[in-house]
């Protein structure tokens, strides 16, 4: 009877190992190969295994003055702290790369938080989690890439090779900013909580991403690179075939001014599950900064129309590297995968995600301003080589 209830024993510590090694290979995979498995499972999976090294999560108690009157529950909102890697051979920037002015503090008010919470009286509360950078799969002279493509890439190589385009020096526009989400939105404040009601699209071109590409415009123009800023919306009322629509538009800017080189699609990322949503956040200059994410596609069908993707995908890296040189931390690891999304318009055309939509517009407009100063750094750099 005792050497059976030790067997019994022992299969139940094997049998749990055996679980917690199959869950822990599933998570691994989730993450590794990126699995169309819903937001959900993905942070399941992130909070599991904790990937990407490096991170350390901090719980921080969030509360509204509203809740803390009912008493009615308590909201944790974790700080997500990565030891990012600066680059050994980092170039030398003055302050008047840098400076940028004229951006308020996203944080709230306790007027405005009380007002925020009156106006959403009786609904269910969220937490909102802040987080700060993610290591790629692949990295050189700090350059971080995320590399999902079916092919591999050698970033050293593909940062010392020239672009696909040169500027001209004219007045001509030469950089198109323009949006197929355009009624992508953010939040409003930053409290670390976010009410049911919220619901992220608004054709507010003050309030959605439209906003983020007046300020990138404003920068480039400022530095003189002309550019133009497109607000024209591709996806409402139908959500489906916005690429598509945002295509024809491009392609009627294009026509119209053929000494346009550059393009590049601002969206905003939406991360977070049903119970909480999460925001990419850095500090520059002692303010709260929204990250971004570029976005560069491989031509894994071997369409002919998309044949000259390494030249986008060259473009993508030497705006990485300016933006880890200039503000380390605003840039989340470039995003390299099998996808297109109208980047087969030229050689210099991005996709460029600022933030997500639990950031505020503040966040997001002060690194429009940040993220046009990195794309005028970048050009000049190669109309001077």
């Amino acid at each position: 009877m005792k050497e059976k209830k030790m067997s019994l024993h022992n299969f139940c510590i094997i049998s749990a190992s055996a679980a917690l090694l199959c869950f822990a290979l599933i998570c691994t995979a989730v993450r590794v190969f990126s699995c169309n498995t819903g937001d959900s499972f993905n942070t399941l999976a992130a909070q599991s295994i904790m990937p990407d090294g490096g991170k350390k999560y901090t719980p921080k108690k969030v509360i509204s003055p509203a809740a803390a009157e009912k008493k009615s529950k308590k909201n944790v909102n974790e700080k997500i702290i990565i030891n990012y890697p600066h680059p050994d051979d980092e170039t030398s920037v003055t302050d008047a790369d840098k400076e940028i002015s004229g951006f308020e503090s996203s944080t709230a008010s306790e007027e405005e938080i009380a007002e925020y919470d009156r106006e959403h009286e009786g609904e269910q509360q969220y937490p909102v989690l802040e987080f700060t950078s993610v290591q790629g799969d692949i990295a050189y002279a700090g350059v971080q890439v995320k590399n999902s493509a079916s092919t591999d890439i050698d970033i050293k190589e593909e940062l010392s090779a020239r672009l696909g385009f040169s500027l001209a020096d004219v007045s001509s526009p030469q950089v198109l900013i323009y949006h197929t989400h355009t009624t992508e939105s953010f939040l409003t404040y930053d409290t670390g909580y976010y009410y049911e009601s919220f619901y992220p699209r608004s054709k507010d071109k003050s309030k959605n991403v439209c906003a983020i590409g007046e300020e990138i415009v404003r920068q480039l123009n400022n530095d003189g690179i002309t550019a133009i800023h497109d607000t024209t919306i591709h996806d409402d009322p139908s959500y489906t075939g916005a690429y598509y629509r945002s295509a024809d538009t491009v392609k009627e800017y294009l026509e119209k001014y053929p000494s346009i080189k550059v393009v590049i699609d601002i969206h905003r990322d939406g991360i977070g599950t049903e119970s909480g949503r999460s925001k990419p956040v850095c500090s520059i200059d002692g303010k709260k900064a929204a990250q971004f994410m570029i976005m560069s596609g491989y031509n894994c069908d071997d369409d002919p129309a998309f044949s000259k993707w390494e030249y986008n995908l060259r473009f993508a890296l030497k705006l990485q590297k300016t933006a880890v040189d200039m503000y380390p931390d605003l840039a989340r690891p470039l995003y390299f995968g099998d996808f297109v999304y109208n980047m087969d318009i030229n050689t210099g055309s991005l996709l460029i995600e600022v933030g997500a939509d639990s950031n505020t517009i503040e966040e997001v407009r002060y690194t429009g301003a940040l993220l046009g100063k990195i794309l005028s750094k970048t050009l000049k750099n190669e109309k001077g080589s």
